[in-house]
């Protein structure tokens, strides 16, 4: 059984509001809560090695358990970012490039070794373990990437908020105008949405005198975990992200064999 959800149109709506937790809750933790950034960490860090112990050893998709999971991967890549940049001193403009090229040597490790970076087909412990470390770089890389833009260039979290809407806007275009292929596009999409989810959430939090509507770290974190816990829900229900043998196993030849065909060339 596939291990990780479909990706539909509710995968992207809880993605964004995972990532908005991730940014509003690692600042409510460390600094609404005063836990400091290193405490934070441990804690967040502890939490998601547990709940990712969970998800590996379960057989199938679980979505309460995977969603868990992204919110607490989601927190733990914003803080490993946080770390260098306010910890260690280390520029935005140095993490972006390091997080870049880890991810690629992630994705280059998972082709090499699997000779598919298909999500459809994520049912062995190798590939599970591939298919969370490329999450984890994402949500540091978006993490990087969304503050050097609205932090460095000075734009704002609304001109932020547009900016990465309108790159994964392009991707969608890429992906139905151009025929752009499906892995390259959702993991495109997956970096791009971290830092929209962030920046929205920084929009919301933030106080009014710094560009944001102020709703505070605490208020923004609570409609996000609601309304991820509503669709979450929702989908454990109904199980409209669950991967149907048929489809997949279809899928999953052809790129076996494209692989092959690969192979042999």
């Amino acid at each position: 059984m596939n291990k990780v959800p479909e990706v539909t149109l509710y995968f992207w709506l809880i993605k964004v509001l995972c990532t908005t937790v991730g940014e509003t809750f690692a600042d409510y933790l460390s600094e609404t809560l005063g836990l400091g950034l290193t405490n934070t960490t441990i804690v967040m860090g502890l939490a998601f090695f547990v709940l990712l112990g969970l998800q590996f050893r379960t057989r199938r998709y679980v979505p309460w358990l995977y969603w868990t999971t992204v919110v607490l991967i989601s927190v733990f890549g914003t803080l490993i970012t946080d770390n260098l940049t306010d910890g260690h001193g280390v520029p935005t403009t140095t993490t972006t490039p390091i997080f870049a090229v880890l991810l690629a040597i992630t994705f280059l490790a998972w082709y090499l070794v699997e000779r598919t970076l298909s999500i459809h087909t994520i049912r062995t412990p190798r590939r599970e373990a591939f298919y969370w470390l490329a999450i984890l770089f994402t949500f540091a890389l978006g993490t990087a990437g969304g503050d050097m833009l609205s932090e460095q260039l000075g734009l704002g979290y609304l001109t932020a908020v547009l900016i990465f809407a309108g790159a994964i806007a392009l991707v969608v275009a890429a992906h139905f105008g151009l025929r752009m292929g499906p892995i390259l596009s959702f993991w495109l999409a997956y970096v791009l949405t971290r830092p929209l989810g962030a920046s929205i959430g920084d929009y919301m939090s933030q106080p009014r005198h710094g560009g944001g509507l102020g709703l505070g770290t605490t208020a923004t974190s609570v409609i996000f975990l609601g309304a991820i816990l509503a669709l979450v829900t929702f989908l454990t229900v109904t199980r409209r992200d669950v991967t149907e043998d048929t489809e997949y196993d279809a899928e999953s030849i052809a790129a076996e064999a494209e692989a092959e065909a690969h192979h042999h060339h």
